[in-house]
């Protein structure tokens, strides 16, 4: 508001002081002039700010900038012709009581006056109800855009949600069916499960983590489903050290790995192979997990709600920036790759 009140007075009082001076060069171009003159044009300055501003107190009682602007024209019109005939008769009144010239009024040249005083006050009106336009428009996207965040910031809680409920049940069924055949494995399952579990939960609280981190949580968590798996399931990291730094979302590739395994390789009797390879080039970050197995259908029912959830964070995060796609690589693999723009 303080930022508000200093640009309307500073506009106030530059305009109306040009005004008033260019006024007066003219008529000193026109006209010999002496300090009679020049104080009667000088009263211009105090005449135009104090009518203006009572226009403005007034178009703020009657909240006029909330009206239709349908309604704001004829205003805009017809307050402009009201100020400029009060600014022209002031101005007369001031000449009489001033000089001692007897002042014959010329009506052709009064409404001419009149009608080029209306063309300033018109000017002003413009520029006042337009900068408030501007500066609601401005609020109007601000509050949008806030809405939005707020719009995608649910999206993403309830995303998380999703996850790690499916994550904790797969992770807690590996487990189980370690506890009777052997309870040391089982042992080492749970502190894996507790180390990636607080990371979790730490992870939740951010919208992005460092890549390298990520990568800690998919090696704790391929290590707990290597002890559900023993040799039916081996893992492979292909990491470029330069990528370990670049932020993502938390427990994106994770969501990956386990989609790989849920919907993959638990399937193959033999198992299988996940590949995890990430590069960095021409400021395009790749990541792929490769995995053994074959897509058999497009229908995202049978892929889980790891790949829609995948789509859907990326698209709230990153816009047309990121792209991500599933697809078979050849006749035995199935690769998910992840690409986003820096």
């Amino acid at each position: 508001m303080y930022k508000k009140q200093n640009i309307y007075w500073s506009c106030q009082l530059i305009g109306w002081l040009f005004y008033t001076a260019i006024n007066l060069f003219f008529f000193k171009l026109s006209y010999k002039t002496n300090a009679l003159d020049v104080i009667i044009f000088l009263l211009w300055f105090p005449l135009g700010l104090s009518i203006t501003h009572l226009y403005r107190a007034v178009i703020n009682k009657l909240t006029i900038l909330n009206s239709k602007i349908l309604f704001q024209l004829p205003f805009i019109v017809f307050s402009s012709f009201l100020m400029s005939f009060i600014f022209f008769v002031f101005n007369v009144f001031i000449i009489k009581l001033f000089s001692d010239i007897n002042y014959q009024l010329d009506y052709v040249a009064a409404i001419s006056k009149i009608l080029s005083l209306m063309l300033i006050f018109i000017i002003w009106s413009v520029i006042y109800f337009g900068f408030h336009y501007f500066n609601n428009y401005k609020k109007t996207e601000i509050q949008n855009l806030k809405l939005e965040a707020n719009k995608n910031e649910i999206e993403l809680n309830t995303l998380k949600s999703q996850l790690n409920p499916h994550f904790m049940f797969n992770s807690l069924n590996s487990i189980r069916a370690l506890v009777d055949e052997d309870p040391k494995k089982a042992k080492t399952a749970i502190t894996q499960l507790s180390n990636i579990l607080r990371n979790t939960l730490m992870m939740h609280k951010n919208k992005f983590i460092a890549f390298e981190e990520e990568i800690k949580l998919v090696t704790d968590y391929l290590a707990l489903e290597h002890i559900r798996y023993e040799e039916r399931l081996t893992f492979d990291l292909d990491i470029d050290p330069k990528t370990l730094q670049i932020p993502i979302p938390p427990m994106m590739i994770q969501t990956l790995v386990e989609n790989a395994i849920k919907h993959g390789i638990s399937h193959l009797v033999d198992g299988g192979e996940i590949i995890i390879k990430a590069t960095l080039e021409d400021d395009t970050f790749k990541i792929s997990v490769k995995n053994t197995g074959q897509l058999i259908s497009n229908s995202h029912s049978l892929l889980g709600v790891g790949v829609d959830n995948t789509n859907n964070r990326l698209k709230i995060l990153y816009g047309n920036k990121a792209n991500f796609k599933l697809e078979n690589f050849d006749y035995k693999n199935v690769i998910s790759e992840l690409t986003i723009k820096l």
